[in-house]
């Protein structure tokens, strides 16, 4: 079925041709596959192409997709306020993956300033160029920023994540009657076309129950986002260490734990692309010119930070996180009598929590290293479902 989505223009279609000539050499150079992980590795990443690597924008009313920071400057303020309350237990940093166009960050620290909080160091790890750009402009009032190209090798502080789980490159399973077979990318004469391949059986190890699932079933398993989460516990161990002061990880993203998330009826994964406001399910579409994303196994992901030396700390929905930092104070900060400003960030504050818009899809996993969360936020504690 052909999708209509919006044109784009001459010089993004060529730069997509290209980024499409280097996927199918790479398919052609690896005997006619590549898995699907590669492939969204390339589409996303590859210098100068990819969607995150190349210089098109990507969020807000001008990009493919918006998220929380862009939505209200409430979103930063408030996980800044739980960065409060964590930071007497840590050293005075923060470290962000992803940071987007930076507002996240640009709100969190005009919302510490404003507390009298100071930051000894606010680090970004940005892949993106066109990305860092931004956000360099953005923070330019802000000295205590600084970019990095990779992990630290040890960190102490509180690192922030903020959608940055689900664009980590998956691979795709399928049940076929033959056992589980993985599922890549081959070439057709024209096309990028799926093909199955044999499937390294620690691919399907963190799927539960597998065998009771039906032939049919395609879901996407997550070891690039597991590395991470290992990394991410190797830097924290390695700060603690140095420092004898210990971390914690917020990651917010949405998805589920393994037993929600590989229920017999999302039996087609839950693989989309974003384009233009235009959510779809074609990956094969304009490579690099449209986001590609699954949701997050949290349970692989907390899974993964205990097995590096961290403690599970919490996991809850988005909605009651930032109800307990302070989210409605924070709104009441506008006088509700003055309707023109007040009623837009009501709004906002609606799309962050309401269970049918962002509050209940979208979960807070938090990890960390000889420190724990203050009670408030252990009362909504969802960690059994894991």
């Amino acid at each position: 079925m052909q999708l209509q989505l919006p044109e784009p223009s001459y010089d993004a279609l060529c730069a997509s041709r290209s980024l499409q000539t280097l996927i199918a050499n790479d398919i052609r150079h690896n005997s006619g596959w590549i898995s699907f992980s590669r492939y969204m590795e390339l589409a996303l990443y590859a210098p100068d192409l990819g969607y995150y690597s190349g210089g098109a924008a990507k969020l807000g009313k001008d990009g493919d997709f918006t998220t929380a920071p862009e939505i209200t400057s409430l979103f930063g303020a408030t996980l800044a306020r739980a960065v409060v309350d964590l930071l007497p237990m840590t050293a005075p940093q923060l470290l962000e993956f992803g940071a987007g166009t930076g507002k996240l960050a640009f709100d969190m620290l005009t919302e510490l300033a404003a507390l009298g909080v100071s930051l000894h160091r606010y680090s970004i790890v940005e892949l993106s160029g066109e990305l860092r750009a931004r956000q360099q402009q953005m923070l330019k009032d802000f000295p205590q920023v600084v970019w990095l190209d990779h992990f630290p090798s040890a960190f102490a502080g509180v690192v922030i994540g903020n959608e940055v789980l689900d664009a980590m490159p998956t691979h795709l399973v399928v049940k076929t009657e033959h056992g589980w077979r993985e599922r890549g990318i081959g070439l057709s004469a024209r096309n990028f076309v799926f093909r199955e391949h044999l499937c390294d059986p620690a691919l399907v190890a963190q799927i539960p129950e597998a065998d009771t699932l039906p032939v049919g079933y395609a879901t996407e398993v997550h070891p690039v986002g597991i590395g991470f989460m290992h990394s991410l516990a190797e830097i924290l161990c390695a700060g603690f260490e140095e420092s004898g002061q210990g971390s914690a990880a917020i990651l917010i993203d949405y998805g589920f734990p393994a037993r929600e998330y590989y229920l017999d009826q999302r039996d087609h994964g839950t693989l989309m692309c974003h384009y233009r406001h235009h959510a779809h399910g074609d990956p094969f579409f304009l490579p690099g010119l449209q986001d590609i994303t699954a949701h997050v196994d949290f349970t692989a992901m907390a899974t993964a930070a205990v097995e590096g030396g961290l403690e599970l700390l919490g996991y809850m929905s988005q909605a009651s996180f930032l109800l307990e930092a302070g989210l409605g104070d924070l709104l009441l900060r506008t006088a509700p009598e003055d309707g023109r400003r007040y009623l837009p960030q009501a709004n906002a504050v609606q799309k962050l929590t309401s269970p049918a818009e962002m509050g209940e899809l979208f979960k807070v996993l938090v990890v960390g290293k000889k420190l724990r969360l203050p009670e408030r936020f252990v009362r909504n504690d969802r960690s059994h479902r894991l």
